[in-house]
């Protein structure tokens, strides 16, 4: 048999992992007549023999041996006096095998059969590894970085998968060189055409959720459950967790002493600063411990019919007016996740003597007019009631950015301290 690279190659093709040897048999096969059906219009009447592991394939042409003049199909019927040429005692109505050389396709066959064998053997592949990483979604994954792009980071794993990191999906203060080892979460994972796209995340709170899996062993065996988690990454995360085991104190165990245990995931987050409160289906206690550090006086709450936004019902919180800072937090990060944790919109008010109520145009000369008109636009006319609403609740209602609503806060606020 002539030994052109087509057939020289398929020791390349057995020693790759992914391909068992049926799967590859099946591949050759399907290219194979798929050249046939091009050069003969047919391949019914064609035997295929491959041996992927030597390198050798056999193709044979099946044809019924007819009377001379008599053929209509030079395919599927050979005359009689050719038949007699390969073997003389041939007989009408008998079937006739004669091999088909490669060559006898022809040479620019050959290179687009190469050509369609290796996009189908890349083709198995990237189906493969769909199917691997589809299956890995929301689970730990380590890879190393390949290059930097402005807006992603492209990982190469052990066995060179390509993996995205898109900037949105890195924490802030993230900062990579080539060669570095980074972990995440597989978010997402993609086919675009023939090539899966597979999408890592340091910021989705199921990473927060994998590291206390892997870095405690008390999560990892079941002894202690993540009830819920809310990060703003790199910044601030607020984990509730608890413990079928009386025994098991679940936040002291997350911790460690003196933070020992949960040391390891903050340096991962970047610094997050990361607090862990007990579970509870007490929900006034739940809301109450979600606002620590500050301490709760008293609090209503109202259900919704149905959620909002993803939220249950909204919360009126009373606190001493030493404590209203400590739940709202810098930036008002503390009551967006003790929000975003609890699943309720949270209200804060001071406790004490009702101060008088300040109409917003009386910061007309402070508070540009059309920052005014966006909070009475959603019925909010008083300096109190921007004060008492959640920065994120305002965020969603109204077109403002975060930076003018905590300096408009700020400015009201000074009004009553004052």
């Amino acid at each position: 048999m002539e030994n052109i690279a087509l057939i020289e190659s398929f020791s390349d093709f057995k020693d790759n992992k992914s391909i068992d040897r049926v799967t590859l048999m099946s591949i050759l096969e399907e290219v194979f007549r798929s050249a046939l059906k091009r050069k003969f219009g047919s391949d019914d009447n064609f035997d295929i023999i491959i041996n992927p592991d030597k390198g050798d394939l056999e193709i044979w042409r099946n044809r019924v041996v007819v009377a001379d003049g008599m053929s209509e199909d030079d395919n599927e019927e050979i005359e009689l006096s050719e038949a007699r040429k390969i073997e003389p005692d041939f007989e009408i109505g008998e079937e006739v095998s004669e091999e088909v050389k490669l060559i006898d396709l022809g040479r620019r066959a050959i290179l687009a059969l190469r050509q369609n064998l290796i996009s189908k053997i890349h083709e198995h592949d990237s189906t493969n590894v769909f199917k691997q990483f589809k299956d890995l979604e929301g689970e730990l994954y380590s890879a190393e970085v390949h290059h930097i792009r402005h807006n992603a980071v492209i990982l190469l794993d052990d066995e060179g998968n390509e993996i995205v990191l898109p900037k949105s999906e890195q924490i802030r203060s993230d900062f990579f060189r080539k060669g570095d080892s980074v972990r995440g979460v597989i978010k997402s994972v993609e086919l675009r055409g023939n090539k899966p796209a597979i999408i890592l995340s340091r910021t989705a709170p199921s990473f927060l959720t994998k590291l206390f899996e892997q870095e405690i062993p008390e999560v990892f065996d079941g002894l202690i459950t993540i009830e819920g988690v809310a990060r703003i990454p790199g910044e601030k995360a607020k984990v509730a967790v608890d413990s079928y085991d009386d025994r098991i104190d679940p936040v002291g165990a997350c911790v460690g002493v003196k933070g020992s245990r949960i040391h390891g995931i903050v340096r991962e987050l970047g610094n997050e600063n990361i607090d862990v409160i007990n579970y509870t289906k007490n929900e006034q206690l739940y809301i109450a411990r979600a606002l620590s550090p500050a301490k709760v006086t008293s609090m209503e709450i109202e259900h919704f019919e149905e959620e909002k936004d993803g939220k249950k019902g909204r919360v009126n919180v009373l606190l001493k007016p030493e404590e209203v800072s400590k739940a709202i937090g810098r930036g008002g990060v503390n009551i967006r996740l003790a929000s975003q944790l609890t699943r309720y919109e949270i209200d804060v008010q001071r406790e004490g003597i009702e101060e008088e109520d300040v109409e917003l145009t009386e910061f007309s000369d402070e508070i540009e007019a059309w920052v005014i008109d966006e909070f009475q636009k959603i019925g909010l006319e008083t300096a109190k009631s921007v004060l008492e609403k959640d920065v994120s609740m305002l965020l969603q209602r109204t077109d403002l950015e975060e930076e003018t609503i905590l300096e408009v806060q700020r400015i009201l606020r000074e009004e009553f301290e004052d």
